[in-house]
């Protein structure tokens, strides 16, 4: 056999407007495409994960493309490493191409199989293509990264021109990947120890009507005001080009979401210690209470908190959120239970389908305060008042806690820190809860699992942080 190139599937399930797949159909060598299912990220999901069905999905659909060019995809149940060991020994490969991915374990990963076949002579080139600015290429005029949003964005869009936005029209070269009669290896899910399970299939196009709309309706989670892209855009089964120009055609506000994407993506590449610390130091240093209790009520929407339980629910049945609503559950974990964000980061992570590292860390920084560009301390989300302003007729609440009454009350707040140079302790003691009740919600049996002093306002914490110590003072404060 002739020398071939490999295209390596990853973050970019399409054929469509795809940099690295481009690259390599434009070379004279024919093209076998590859997908890896990796057990070191297999192994530690459930059998009914969602989004391997929903990866399945998508690879059955590429291959029934791409065998209507004669060729075949090639599904690997192999660790990286094994995998290209196992494809040098069947095909006399010249090159691998690829698409760039951000992520710890995949940077390191990378590498590694960088390393291998340059020893073995094989070029391993890797392609930007889930974003338009990456790494470095969007920085203060001093080179260091930014760590504010708007300044980023405003630097974003001056940066941004046609070319950025120019498709790579791989879908026209198919004819080029290699000519095979039989379709290869496609493991089935049950071998890899996963069950087939149903997600929601949301639409690739959205109608152009949600998207001129995104300014108005995005904040209400009752009526379909947002794309729903996220899975696309985490598996790539959209390109970003061509996502990014319907933005600047339609709406700016639904672009300035995607550059938040990217905000979070090259936060991650220059501090990737947020994976597992806050991005400001002195966050690490709260004695968080971490109830156990409590966060499993969290967990199950039984919290007794009607948006924060339909919240819940909503993630814990079809691994999906809206994002105004995750906003109140991670204000709710963090600043009423004062669980550690890493605890609510975890489980988004395991249930979300569109769960991206990035994104996922960013958000639930921000909402804990401990983040780049973040909510501050003391803003807390009051559920009462946000379910008055986007949830005014209970219609999002009713679809998932369908006892709830129409009239509700709103539990009492109050958040006392005690300090201790040098780390900051949180006494649960001096939280002022209150006996549990039924609350006038009657959500069946359930109760609050906390409830406040401080007739009807939010007390918020005004703390100043010093390089020692963060010092806390009751401030009342109504957002």
């Amino acid at each position: 056999m002739n020398a071939i190139n490999l295209f390596w599937f990853r973050r970019d399930l399409r054929v469509e407007d795809n940099t690295a797949l481009f690259y390599a159909l434009q070379q004279s060598e024919p093209v076998l495409p590859v997908f890896i299912f990796d057990p070191n990220i297999l192994q530690e999901l459930p059998a009914n994960d969602r989004r391997v069905s929903f990866i399945y999905h998508c690879l059955e659909t590429l291959q029934k493309q791409i065998q209507q060019t004669g060729s075949s995809l090639l599904v690997l149940f192999e660790t990286p490493e094994k995998a290209f060991e196992s494809l040098l020994a069947q095909y006399p490969i010249k090159a691998v191409f690829t698409n760039h991915d951000y992520e710890p374990y995949a940077i390191q990963r990378d590498e590694e199989i960088k390393t291998y076949l340059l020893k073995k002579g094989i070029s391993f080139r890797s392609y930007k293509d889930q974003v338009i600015f990456e790494k470095s290429e969007v920085t203060k005029e001093d080179g260091k990264p930014y760590t504010v949003y708007t300044p980023y964005s405003k630097k974003w869009k001056s940066l941004c021109t046609p070319a950025h936005l120019e498709s790579k029209p791989s879908e026209t070269l198919l004819s080029r990947l290699l000519t095979i009669d039989n379709p290869l290896l496609f493991p089935t899910l049950k071998s890899m120890g996963f069950d087939t399970t149903p997600f929601p299939i949301t639409p690739i196009h959205p109608a152009t009507s949600t998207i001129q709309a995104y300014h108005q309706q995005r904040d209400i989670p009752s009526i379909e005001g947002t794309s729903k892209l996220s899975i696309h855009l985490r598996f790539g089964t959209i390109s970003i080009r061509q996502l990014v120009r319907r933005a600047y055609a339609e709406n700016e506000k639904f672009l300035n979401e995607l550059i938040w994407r990217e905000f979070y993506m090259q936060i991650l590449w220059h501090f990737p210690h947020v994976v597992t610390h806050s991005f400001k130091p002195a966050y690490d240093r709260i004695a968080w209470r971490n109830n156990e209790k409590e966060f499993q009520s969290w967990c199950q929407g039984k919290t007794g908190y009607p948006i924060v339980d339909a919240g819940m629910r909503q993630l814990n049945e079809t691994g999906w959120m809206h994002n105004r609503v995750r906003m109140i559950v991670a204000s709710f974990l963090t600043k009423h239970l004062l669980i550690d964000w890493r605890w609510g980061e975890t489980y988004f992570a395991r249930h979300l389908n569109d769960f991206e590292l990035s994104s996922n860390n960013g958000g639930w920084q921000w909402a804990a305060g401990s983040g780049v560009d973040a909510a501050p301390y003391f803003r807390v989300f009051n559920p009462y008042l946000q379910t008055l302003k986007f949830d005014p007729d209970l219609r999002y609440i009713r679809h998932w806690v369908p006892r709830v009454n129409k009239s509700f009350s709103h539990p009492r707040i109050l958040f006392l820190f005690q300090t201790r140079p040098p780390a900051i302790i949180v006494n649960p003691c001096s939280l002022s809860f209150l006996p549990l009740r039924k609350t006038s919600c009657e959500i069946g049996s359930e109760t609050k699992i906390i409830d406040f002093e401080l007739g009807g306002r939010l007390g918020n914490t005004n703390m100043s942080c010093r390089s020692d110590r963060i010092v806390g003072k009751c401030n009342r404060l109504r957002i």
